[in-house]
C-alpha cells in the first residue's frame, strides 16, 4: 500500500518548483513582447518607407553594376518647393535663409555618385560640379545640373499643350522626366551603371542636422556671406539645422566658389555618416525609424530600393571608409552668356573607371639609373592611402574632422 507524502514533503517540492515556473513565465512574456515590438516595428517601418517618395526614373531596362557593387547616384534639388511643388512655408523659407520660392529653379546643384563595393572596401564617392558643360540628351549642351530643370519643363510644355490642366499632374509628370533627364546625363558623362538614386531637396540638409542634434564641421578661417547666411568662426564647431544649410551652399566670399562648396558638402555629408554610426543609429531600430520618419518630408528614391538594408550596409560607410573625390576642370569658359566649366568627358570616364577597378599591374622595371615611371595625368595624387585624388577633398579618416575653407 503506497504511502501519501507528506504536507512537508509536498509544500517543499511546489517551493522549489515555483521559481521554475516563474521564470519560465517571465520568458514566454518577454518573448512575446519582443515578436510584439519586432512585428510593430516592421509595419512601422513598412508604413514609414511607403510614406518616402518613389520615383521610376531608373527604368527596369537600366544597365545594372555587376559583382554586388552598387553604384548611387544622390541629387540635391536647389528648389524652394516641397514634393507636390507647393511653395515651402514662408517660416521655413526664412530658417533655411534661401530667398522666394521663385529662386532656384529645378537645378541639380549637388550631384554624387557614391560607389559602394560588394566585397566590404572603402566606398568611394565623386562629386560633379553642377556647372560641368555636358551633353544634355535632347537639349545639346549645357550645365550638367539643368538636365533636370530643362527637361521638366519641356514635359509640362507638352502635356499642357496637349490639355492636361491639374497642377499635380503636371508636377509629377515633369519631375520624373527631369529625373530620367539627369540620371540618362549622369550616367553618359561618368560611363557607369547607376544602380539607385536618391533625392533630397533643400531643406533636406537642414533636417538631417537637426534629427543629428547638429553635425559637426571644421573651418580654416573664418566666414560671413550675406547671401547664404554663414556666419561662422575658425575652428571645429557643432552647426544646427539652419547653419548647416549656410554651410553648404555658400559660395561668395571663398576662393574656389562652387568647387569649395562642394568640398563642403563632401566634409558635412562624411561628419554626417560618421555621427550616425557613432549614435548607434544604424543599430538602434527607434533611432533608425526616427531617421526615416525625417526623411520622409524630403526625401525621394527610386522605387524597390530596400533602404533598411542599405541604411544597415551603411554603417561601413562611416570611420573613414569613404573616399571623396572632386572630378577635374579644364579650365573655364562662358557659355550662352554663363559661367560654365570646361571638361574632358574621356579623361573623366578613364578617371572614375580606374578608380572603381583598378587595374593592377607589375610597372616594367625602369633601366638602373633612370628615374622610375610616374603616375599618369589621369591618376589620383600621390599621397596616403587614405587620401582622395584631390588633396584638398576632406576625408573623414579615423573620426577626425578636416577642416576645409
Amino acid at each position: 500500500m503506497s504511502r501519501r507524502p507528506s504536507r512537508s514533503r509536498t509544500t517543499r517540492r511546489r517551493r522549489r518548483s515555483s521559481p521554475v515556473r516563474l521564470v519560465r513565465a517571465f520568458a514566454a512574456c518577454a518573448a512575446v513582447l519582443v515578436l510584439c515590438a519586432a512585428v510593430g516595428a516592421w509595419y512601422l517601418y513598412r508604413d514609414l518607407s511607403g510614406s518616402i517618395g518613389t520615383s521610376r526614373a531608373l527604368g527596369d531596362d537600366a544597365p545594372k553594376s555587376v559583382g554586388g557593387d552598387t553604384n548611387i547616384l544622390l541629387m540635391g534639388l536647389d528648389s524652394r518647393k516641397d514634393q507636390n511643388g507647393d511653395d515651402l512655408p514662408p517660416e521655413v523659407l526664412d530658417k533655411l535663409h534661401a530667398g522666394s520660392s521663385d529662386i532656384g529653379g529645378y537645378n541639380t546643384n549637388t550631384l554624387i555618385l557614391l560607389h559602394v563595393p560588394g566585397d566590404g572596401s572603402r566606398a568611394k564617392a565623386f562629386s560633379v560640379p553642377r556647372d560641368d558643360l555636358v551633353d544634355i540628351p535632347g537639349h545639346g549642351q549645357d550645365k550638367i545640373k539643368k538636365a533636370y530643370g530643362l527637361e521638366k519643363a519641356r514635359t509640362e510644355e507638352k502635356l499642357a499643350a496637349q490639355g492636361v490642366r491639374d497642377k499635380r499632374e503636371l508636377e509629377t509628370a515633369g519631375r520624373e522626366a527631369g529625373r530620367r533627364a539627369e540620371i540618362e546625363t549622369v550616367r553618359a558623362f561618368l560611363g557607369v551603371p547607376i544602380d539607385h538614386f536618391a533625392e533630397v531637396n533643400l531643406a533636406g540638409f537642414y533636417h538631417l542636422a537637426d534629427a543629428l542634434d547638429g553635425v559637426t564641421v571644421c573651418l580654416k578661417h573664418p566666414v560671413k556671406d550675406k547671401y547664404s547666411g554663414a556666419d561662422f568662426p575658425a575652428g571645429k564647431q557643432t552647426l544646427n539645422g539652419q547653419q548647416s544649410l549656410a554651410f553648404v551652399r555658400q559660395r561668395h566670399g571663398l576662393l574656389g566658389g562652387d568647387l569649395d562648396r562642394t568640398r563642403r558638402q563632401q566634409a558635412f555629408l562624411a561628419s554626417a555618416t560618421q555621427k550616425l554610426s557613432s549614435a548607434g543609429t544604424f543599430t538602434d531600430p527607434v533611432r533608425l525609424l526616427h531617421l526615416l520618419n525625417t526623411a520622409k518630408q524630403d526625401l525621394v528614391t527610386d522605387k524597390g530600393w530596400d533602404l533598411l538594408s542599405f541604411l544597415k550596409q551603411a554603417r561601413n560607410l562611416s570611420g573613414g571608409n569613404v573616399e571623396f573625390t572632386t572630378l577635374p576642370i579644364e579650365k573655364f569658359a562662358k557659355h550662352r552668356g554663363e559661367d560654365v566649366n570646361i571638361v574632358d568627358p574621356a579623361k573623366i570616364k578613364r578617371i572614375v573607371a580606374n578608380a572603381l577597378h583598378p587595374v593592377r599591374s607589375t610597372p616594367p622595371t625602369a633601366p638602373q639609373g633612370s628615374p622610375a615611371p610616374g603616375p599618369s595625368k589621369d591618376s589620383p595624387s600621390p599621397g596616403p592611402s587614405h587620401a582622395s585624388s584631390d588633396p584638398s577633398t576632406p576625408v573623414i579618416d579615423g573620426g577626425g574632422i578636416p577642416c576645409v575653407d
